[in-house]
């Protein structure tokens, strides 16, 4: 685990045109101040704070060191107020700025630059945003530093560097940590062939700067490589950070038994214990369900995420009490998320929309996550639709022999109540297709743009596509595939709520759908048509519906499209009855009933043998009732 921030402090008095000179005696009172400070007698701290304002009076440097201090004194727990009396400082207009500079102990030195010192307050509000998640926020404030890191001296540039590289990977910014980064070691004078080299100690490359801020900048400029993709060696010392660390590089690079046996050399026994051991426990439990999960070990990848939640509740058990450093350790969102994954794929929809609503909260931006939750809704109704085929519908429902639609039942819930049915995953898929929509835009525009001239490209920021976090950057060929699938999804939700132009629109954007791998394009063509002609055949334009239904289309399928887990079509021939059957219903419809009973002879396959039988039936039924019609009567 990575050293948490602390929160620093600067005990000394500014000099200031408005405030008295400082003289000897104040001095003392700012080293005594420091002293009690550092070792932890912040009440006395606190007591010589007030003698230095009835001294010299009240200045923003001293309000906030006497917040700092207050801070401390309640084991770091009282972060709110810390961080309401950050806002009263920045908000405060008629505080002078230049009181925050910060001068020497008893020195003949000049004083230093104001800059630094000034950003003191900034830096402090960032590390609070950072320890609860509130990552957008704690980029936002600290963006000013940043942009300010020349004027800095090198202890601050590494504490401002650290903290920014923590948030960019947090946020899935992979690429513009891996340029900020090098951009961050050139202003400390190394670089990361220096910093990550196996002899290298971080404390000799950066003598200037404390020894665990250094250690903390070796481990993230390895782990912002290792994301990148880019070479390095992570060596095996035997802590948990790196050891966590080159399991994650064993995973990137898809050896998944060597990343588990990696993990299973963390023992958790040997470290400090209370929360900290409940946080290892959480990171190895998590990755060990990633590596099952990634496998395709779906059972035994839900057991550890399951264990995983267990650990992290010790932790979340008695948050308002915790210390700030302890608040950013919390990740049932995370963990929920992948838990939902795994329990979509054991086909248990009930449980994995459960999961999925915990993250929604976070990360409600997410368009993958909607369709996540889209599929669960969809999973459970098609899990219901096959229980009352084998076991018969109940007796308040009537079947309709052409539709699939879902029967009205009246009720006082909306449908934006999130329970997993048909219309929350049509609320769910609308939120998908707008998401990913916008997103796809900002793509094509960026893309565009990188194509452009390439000077501007050389001087463009990196663009990371975290759109879909807590998962990785999204490219664009997984969008186009994303979008492909909510059209499929949304088309088929909205055929069984009986919306059927919406059905027939999704439909015809999934056919116009080019930009996919080959490997699904005559899958998607297939279920396009399927659902663009029911769509049609429920809105009584049976010649419209009628190409879709043509059984050419389908001798393209290969035999890798049937390899889909749960899919009911496992053969070309099973695929071929049911477009067969699909355009027999169409002929029936428009009155050709015996060009249709011969498809219907040609339909053998089990997965239509029921729904052949009925409509064979209505078929008869229906010539015997227009004979009778048209038969002599005495």
């Amino acid at each position: 685990m990575e050293t948490p921030e602390e929160t620093p402090v600067t005990p000394e008095i500014p000099n200031s045109p408005e405030k008295p000179k400082i003289n000897s005696q104040d001095y003392r009172l700012i080293s005594k101040a420091n002293d009690d400070f550092e070792s932890g007698n912040y009440d006395a701290c606190l007591e010589i704070l007030e003698q230095l304002e009835l001294l010299r009076g009240s200045d923003s440097k001293l309000l906030h060191n006497r917040a700092v201090a207050k801070f401390y004194k309640t084991q770091c727990r009282n972060h709110d107020e810390l961080l309401k009396s950050l806002e009263e400082l920045d908000d405060d207009k008629t505080l002078n700025r230049c009181d925050l500079a910060v001068l020497p102990q008893m020195t003949s030195s000049p004083p230093p630059d104001p800059g630094p010192s000034a950003m003191i307050p900034i830096y402090n509000k960032a590390v609070i945003f950072y320890h609860r998640h509130m990552f957008e926020t704690a980029l936002l404030t600290l963006k000013p530093l940043v942009q300010k890191l020349d004027n800095c001296d090198e202890c601050s540039i590494a504490l401002i560097g650290v903290l920014m590289l923590r948030l960019l990977l947090a946020t899935n910014r992979l690429r513009k940590a891996y340029d900020f980064l090098e951009i961050l070691l050139q202003k400390l004078g190394t670089s990361t062939l220096t910093l990550t080299a196996e002899d290298s100690n971080p404390q000799e490359v950066l003598p200037g700067i404390d020894e665990n801020l250094a250690r903390c900048l070796k481990l993230l400029c390895m782990l912002s490589m290792v994301v990148n993709r880019k070479v390095v060696l992570v060596p095996e010392d035997g802590t948990t950070e790196f050891s966590a660390l080159k399991a994650h590089q064993y995973y990137i690079m898809k050896d998944f038994q060597m990343a588990a046996k990696q993990l299973k050399k963390i023992n958790v026994d040997n470290y400090r214990g209370g929360l900290y051991n409940h946080e290892l426990n959480t990171l190895i439990a998590n990755n060990m369900g990633i590596i099952h999960l990634r496998v395709r070990h779906y059972a035994i990848a839900a057991k550890f995420f399951q264990n995983a939640i267990i650990f992290d509740k010790h932790i979340a058990a008695n948050l308002r009490q915790a210390e700030l450093h302890q608040m950013s350790s919390v990740r049932s969102c995370e963990i929920l998320y992948n838990l939902g994954i795994a329990m979509l794929h054991l086909r248990r929809p009930k449980e994995a929309f459960q999961s999925f609503l915990v993250p929604l909260k976070t990360y409600h931006n997410n368009p993958r996550l909607w369709l996540r939750i889209a599929e669960a809704c969809i999973m459970e109704h098609e899990l219901r639709r096959v229980a009352e085929e084998k076991y018969g519908p109940s007796s308040s429902q009537k079947r309709v022999l052409f539709s699939n639609r879902i029967p009205y039942t009246e009720s006082s819930q909306s449908a934006a109540v999130p329970e997993p049915t048909m219309p929350f995953a049509a609320l769910s898929l609308r939120n998908a297709l707008f998401l990913t929509r916008d997103y796809s835009h900002q793509v094509n525009v960026t893309t565009s743009s990188e194509e452009g001239n390439e000077e501007e490209t050389c001087k463009s920021i990196p663009t990371d596509n975290n759109f879909c976090n807590p998962s990785g950057p999204v490219t664009k060929e997984s969008l186009d595939i994303m979008l492909s699938a909510i059209y499929a999804a949304y088309s088929y939700v909205s055929l069984r709520l009986g919306d059927y132009v919406t059905a027939l629109e999704m439909a015809q954007e999934l056919l116009k759908t080019d930009k996919i791998s080959d490997a699904h394009k005559q899958v998607i063509r297939l279920l396009a048509h399927m659902y663009a002609g029911e769509a049609l055949t429920m809105m009584d334009k049976l010649a419209e519906a009628r190409p879709h239904f043509e059984p050419t289309f389908v001798s393209t399928l290969n035999t890798f499209d049937f390899e889909t887990k749960d899919w009911h079509l496992k053969s070309l021939d099973a695929a071929q009855n049911v477009v067969r059957y699909n355009l027999a219903v169409a002929l029936n419809l428009k009155g050709d009933f015996e060009v249709a009973k011969s498809l219907l002879n040609t339909c053998t396959h089990p997965i239509v043998a029921s729904k052949v039988f009925a409509l064979k039936v209505h078929i008869e039924k229906t010539q015997a009732a227009a004979a009778s019609l048209i038969a002599p009567r005495i």
